[in-house]
């Protein structure tokens, strides 16, 4: 054994993360190695000195913007040689899985999961997507692991919305619907396909003042990887940048931060009716000295131009 994949894995020993056969190995390894067991005393000092202090909680922002950034990069990355790794090198995959408890365990229990779920769809739906129907309680956030379609009945507010567990399922309803808006809800926030989010974001903006719809907008139009979404969280948002001072934050934000020419012209659009109010007028005097683009820093000058000087 290697002084390497001791230095590797030591911390999976220090957490009882390594299988028996491995913990043996190492400890073996450490009973004539001095730079390995050093290795292994600062490991543990280290981790004494990390349970001394307070675990803090994410926010739910971040934690539901880092599931986003994770989604999207797992959808954008190439995967081209998983199917030639299990076929040509079996032997690689299982020595992994021998190494790492957590994952067997966890590829026992998606697998078990997905065998009873599958089990339980062919005999009580006939092997399609399970309806849920109005008056049907609608599982937990938690449970719940990606919108997969949104669709809109013309000329009505009758929504259907097929999400997933460990089936694909589906839920009918009005806008009005609370298990309906909780879906939208979820969906702007957590789902890896922006064209979900597009159309989620899209029919939240029909009822901008709940609260909480307005808070998904506002977190769409911050946090968004993609332009056409923050758009529409825009659309939907810019009747309350008088009224609520955390849209007019969000949307001065976007007007500073965001990397999407038309995103900010659109916000200085909306800022136009608050022009006056102290926190834009100092937005728009930083856009109008020293923005590196034309069109909003010749705009930012225009608006300024027209706004009465302070005594």
């Amino acid at each position: 054994m290697k002084c390497e994949w001791v230095k590797e894995n030591i911390l999976l020993y220090v957490y009882n993360e390594l299988p028996d056969d491995a913990r043996y190995e190492l400890e073996q390894h450490l009973a004539r190695c001095g730079d390995c067991t050093a290795e292994l005393k600062s490991a543990r000092k280290f981790n004494a000195l990390l349970s001394e202090l307070p675990v803090e909680e994410p926010s739910p922002n971040l934690v539901a913007s880092s599931r986003m950034r994770l989604q999207e990069a797992l959808e954008t990355t190439q995967q081209g040689g998983l199917w030639q790794r299990l076929v040509f090198d079996p032997g690689a995959w299982l020595r992994q899985v021998r190494f790492a408890p957590a994952l067997a365990a966890a590829i026992f229990i998606v697998g078990f999961a997905g065998g009873v779920g599958a089990t339980y769809k062919l005999v009580n739906n006939g092997g399609g997507a399970s309806p849920v129907a109005s008056g049907t309680s609608l599982p937990a956030q938690a449970s719940v692991m990606g919108i997969q379609s949104i669709s809109q009945e013309p000329g009505s507010n009758q929504v259907t919305i097929k999400y997933n567990t460990v089936s694909t399922q589906e839920a009918q309803g009005s806008l009005n619907d609370q298990r309906i808006q909780q879906l939208l809800l979820f969906a702007a926030r957590n789902n890896y396909n922006s064209g979900v989010r597009m159309d989620s974001v899209d029919l939240l903006t029909q009822q901008p003042n709940d609260t909480h719809v307005r808070e998904a907008l506002i977190y769409a139009l911050r946090y968004d990887s993609n332009p056409g979404v923050r758009l529409k969280a825009l659309d939907g948002l810019g009747a309350y940048v008088k009224s609520d001072p955390r849209v007019r934050d969000a949307v001065l934000e976007g007007l500073l931060n965001d990397s999407n020419p038309g995103v900010r012209t659109e916000a200085l659009h909306l800022l136009e009716p608050v022009r006056a109010d102290s926190s834009v007028r100092a937005v728009l005097q930083r856009l109008a000295e020293n923005d590196s683009n034309q069109y909003i820093k010749a705009q930012a000058r225009n608006v300024l131009s027209q706004l009465p000087e302070f005594d």
